[in-house]
């Protein structure tokens, strides 16, 4: 696992471009295809009460105009990924994965 940083590094490798936002203002406009990722929760493991292991979730959203694009294909191949649904919002398609990082 690394930081928040290494992942944006790696988001924006499997984009090819640098059209990944994180926790992005609502005043933003995004260029599509895009990925967008906010921290979601914490994976906390604990030994004699005392945290030993601690991870973060992010929620990823792959958004693009193509519904075959293979973008979510090249995401959902991460490692600790987990794909969660999709859906549709004006006329863009949506992809949301969590992934431990």
């Amino acid at each position: 696992m690394g930081t928040r940083l290494q992942l944006q590094t790696v988001l924006e490798t499997i984009l090819g471009s640098k059209n990944v936002y994180f926790q992005p203002p609502a005043t933003i406009v995004m260029k599509y295809p895009c990925i967008v990722y906010s921290r979601s929760s914490m994976d906390t493991k604990f030994a004699n009460n005392v945290p030993y292991s601690i991870k973060n979730r992010y929620q990823l959203t792959v958004i693009a105009k193509d519904p075959d694009s293979v973008i979510p294909g090249k995401v959902g191949a991460l490692s600790m990924c987990v794909y969660d649904r999709h859906f549709t919002s004006d006329n863009l398609n949506h992809d949301i994965f969590n992934i431990y990082y």
